[in-house]
């Protein structure tokens, strides 16, 4: 198989007809009936139904669709990826949900300005999927709340995110000293408000863990799916909850963070790529993603 059989594959599903898909191509019909058995032949079943109309897609040319067009989509920007430094062409990146509001603004603000012609792919992730897809090659990098556990994965940057305690503000402000840091089971008997399991399983069974070490298990009356969602309930005074630190710098009114006792030391937020891939994932947004890092663990620091 090559790339101009997925060419002519999407030229006949998207017109519906090969004589169509023919013109379109500049290519008489029957070289590309023949390419197009060749391509059936390659994948072991066919992608199309013939009727007195046209064709139509099968199950199996549904499937390829998408795949198709993505592999097209790489290819057609695999010379701007080997050209110069990687600041033009594409770079697909994911990030974990908790990082669409303190690491990705900043990140793409300062891409975008260094390097105007580079085109920038979001795809929201939880960890372990970014890291499959780093490994299947459908992202360039990702911002996960792991570090590489993969021998084909590492971590160029990397910043220290353990729990802390979210607790609704029903007092005023502390004084500038810095409270000591809370022991979460003097909370066994208080109401929690947890992360939804499905949207970020790693992030939930931390907590659920930091629980267990503490000597209990939470009393979750409420869920919520992102890191805002969570805050909000604490705000309106539904129960406490455990989130990464970094969640004191989005500047949440109605909620009182404090540090928590023995938190886990493997809790991270990590800029991951695939190894040996410099050319496509080139230094600078390595030094970009260590410089946020490094910001971002003054702020905290500082705020908490």
């Amino acid at each position: 198989m090559e790339l101009r059989h997925l060419r002519y594959f999407i030229a006949v599903a998207e017109t519906g007809s090969l004589s169509r898909a023919a013109e379109k191509l500049f290519i008489a019909q029957p070289p590309l009936s023949v390419q197009i058995r060749q391509l059936e032949d390659a994948m072991g079943t066919p992608l199309f139904v013939r009727h007195p109309k046209g064709v139509r897609l099968t199950a199996a040319g549904e499937a390829l669709m998408p795949e198709a067009r993505a592999l097209l989509d790489r290819a057609g920007h695999l010379k701007e990826r080997l050209r110069g430094d990687g600041a033009s062409g594409t770079l697909a990146l994911g990030y974990v949900p908790s990082a669409s509001s303190t690491v990705l603004p900043a990140l793409v603000r300062e891409l975008r300005a260094a390097h105007p012609q580079l085109r920038i792919e979001l795809r929201e992730m939880i960890s372990s999927a970014q890291t499959e897809a780093l490994v299947a090659g459908h992202l360039d990098a990702g911002i996960a709340r792991s570090a590489a556990r993969h021998p084909r994965v590492v971590a160029p940057a990397q910043m220290d995110d353990p729990f802390c305690l979210a607790s609704p503000a029903t007092e005023p402000p502390a004084p500038p000293a810095r409270p000591r840091a809370i022991d979460l089971h003097g909370l066994a008997e208080q109401d929690f408000v947890a992360f939804t399991r499905h949207r970020g399983p790693a992030t939930f069974d931390q907590s659920i863990h930091l629980c267990a070490r503490a000597g209990f298990s939470p009393r979750i009356r409420y869920e919520a799916s992102t890191v805002h969602g969570v805050l909000d309930l604490v705000a309106a005074g539904l129960g406490h909850a455990l989130v990464p630190q970094s969640a004191v710098l989005l500047g949440r009114t109605g909620v009182a963070f404090r540090r928590i006792r023995s938190p886990a030391q493997d809790q991270v937020l990590a800029l991951l790529r695939r190894k040996r891939d410099a050319r496509a994932v080139p230094q600078w947004l390595d030094q970009a993603v260590r410089a946020i890092f490094g910001q971002m663990a003054q702020r905290m620091a500082t705020e908490l």
